[in-house]
């Protein structure tokens, strides 16, 4: 590794909530630097998912988050010559972000509506434990359960 390692920033809360997850979402969701937009489809969404539930949005949020984030992950490593697919547990800031990079891959996936109506499904979707969020998360799963035999590779 060259130079120093990049220091860790602290994010504030968003406008809304002032919840530090819900900000770093919002940042996940932004392209091109347009946070106000981005902002407007998350806050859309979780208006969405309380219409639909009755319950607090940033509740479901978080179940939703829980459900997806992976707790294994398979890491290519180079052993005499053969590469192998080593399961390594995930830390948690990566277990948020995999879970985050998810739920909106999948929510960008789907077309037809706007972003904050995909956004809104995938998150009450995945709250339930159904979803192409959790189906994601499942096949990693099913990567790291298949290679359990290369573990002792992790060190």
């Amino acid at each position: 590794m060259r130079g120093k390692q990049a220091p860790k920033r602290k994010i504030d809360g968003d406008v809304r909530f002032n919840d530090v997850d819900v900000a770093k979402f919002i940042n996940y969701i932004m392209k091109d630097g347009k946070k106000t937009v981005a902002q407007k489809v998350v806050y859309d969404s979780f208006e969405i998912v309380k219409k639909e539930t009755k319950q607090d949005p940033r509740h479901i949020f978080n179940k939703a988050l829980k459900k997806i984030s992976p707790l294994l992950e398979v890491r290519g490593k180079r052993v005499g010559g053969a590469n192998y697919q080593v399961p390594f547990q995930v830390r948690g800031e990566r277990r948020f972000t995999l879970g985050c990079r998810w739920l909106i891959e999948a929510s960008r996936a789907k077309k037809g509506k706007s972003m904050a109506e995909n956004l809104a499904d995938e998150i009450i979707l995945a709250a339930k434990g159904e979803g192409a969020a959790v189906r994601k998360r499942e096949t990693v799963h099913k990567m790291a359960e298949s290679n359990r035999a290369f573990a002792h590779f992790s060190r």
